[in-house]
C-alpha cells in the first residue's frame, strides 16, 4: 500500500524534481491536470474520491513546484509521459488507472502507447491532440492555439483569458457550477503556470505526433471522455470523438464542460466511479 503524502513528495526524474501528493486508500489512480492545473487544482474532486482510490496529483514539470534542471530547456509531451512512467513505478508495481484532462488526457495517451505496463486504464478527457483529427482539422487546431500564444505574448495574460475561453466554448460568467467550491483565487503561481502553459507547452502540443497504431496496439484500456455540455464545435470535444473511432470504445460522458472536474467535483467524481467501475 502506498503511504499516504499529502504534505507532499519529490521525485528526481532526468532534467527536472517532480513535486507530487498521495491521498487516499485502494488501487492507485493518478489525475493529470489540465492547463496550469497542479498538484493541487482538483482538490475538490479529489476529497470525494479518496476514500475509494489512492489518488495521485503532482505538478507537471515546470509547474509550481516541480523544477527544471535547466530553465531554458524544452519541455516535450514525451518528457512528461515519461515523467508520468517513473512516478507510477515509484509508487506501485501494478498497472495504475489515470484520469487525464486535455492535456493531462493527451500525456496519458503517450503513456499508453510508449510505456507499456504503466496503465491498465486512461480515461481521455477532451484530449489536447490535433493529430487525432483530419489534417485540415488538425492544422485548424494548432493555428489557435498558436494564435493564443500570440497573443499571450504580445498583450499579456489578461488578453489571453478571452481567447482560451472562446478556443474551449466557455463563456465566462455564464458557466453552470455546483455549489460550495473550494475558492482558488488567480494569484502568482497560477499565473506564471499559465505562462508556462501557454509559452512552453503550447509550442510542444503543436509539434506533437504520435503514430496512430501505437494506440490501436495499446494493452491499456483507453475511454474517452468527453462533456456534456462541451460544445461540438470545440476541438478538444472532437478530439475525445475521433478517439473514440480509433480505439473502438465508447465516449464516456461527464458532467459540465471541458473543465467538468473543476466545476462539477461531486457529480464527475460519481460518474468517475462508475466509469472505472466497468473497466
Amino acid at each position: 500500500m502506498v503511504a499516504s503524502l499529502a504534505a507532499g513528495a519529490v521525485l528526481s526524474v532526468p532534467g527536472a524534481e517532480l513535486y507530487y501528493e498521495v491521498r487516499g486508500s485502494g488501487p492507485l489512480l493518478l489525475i493529470g491536470e489540465s492547463g496550469e492545473g497542479d498538484a493541487g487544482r482538483s482538490v475538490d474532486l479529489v476529497g470525494r474520491l479518496v476514500a475509494d482510490y489512492t489518488v495521485v496529483t503532482y505538478d507537471r514539470r515546470g509547474l509550481s513546484r516541480s523544477t527544471l534542471t535547466d530553465p531554458a530547456a524544452p519541455v516535450t509531451i514525451e518528457d512528461h509521459a515519461d515523467d508520468v512512467a517513473r512516478l507510477l513505478a515509484e509508487l506501485g508495481d501494478r498497472p495504475a488507472a489515470m484520469l487525464g484532462m486535455s492535456m493531462g488526457a493527451l500525456i496519458g495517451l503517450h503513456v499508453a502507447a510508449a510505456h507499456p505496463g504503466a496503465l491498465r486504464t486512461l480515461i481521455a478527457h477532451e484530449p489536447v491532440a490535433p493529430w487525432l483529427l483530419t489534417a485540415a482539422e488538425g492544422d485548424a487546431h494548432r493555428a489557435e492555439l498558436m494564435a493564443i500564444r500570440g497573443i499571450h505574448a504580445r498583450e499579456g495574460m489578461a488578453a489571453a483569458f478571452p481567447a482560451i475561453a472562446a478556443h474551449l466554448g466557455i463563456e465566462p460568467g455564464s458557466e453552470d457550477r455546483e455549489p460550495g467550491l473550494t475558492a482558488q483565487p488567480m494569484n502568482g503561481r497560477r499565473m506564471a503556470n499559465f505562462d508556462f502553459f501557454i509559452g512552453r507547452e503550447f509550442p510542444a502540443v503543436v509539434g506533437d505526433v504520435l503514430p496512430l497504431e501505437a494506440l490501436r496496439a495499446t494493452e491499456t484500456r483507453v475511454i474517452p471522455g468527453r462533456g456534456v455540455a462541451t460544445l461540438h464545435r470545440v476541438f478538444t470535444r472532437r478530439c475525445a470523438v475521433a478517439l473514440e473511432a480509433l480505439v473502438g470504445v465508447d465516449a464516456a460522458e461527464f458532467p459540465g464542460g471541458h473543465n467538468g472536474n473543476l466545476s462539477h467535483p461531486r457529480a464527475f467524481a460519481r460518474r468517475l466511479r462508475e466509469v472505472l467501475g466497468g473497466a
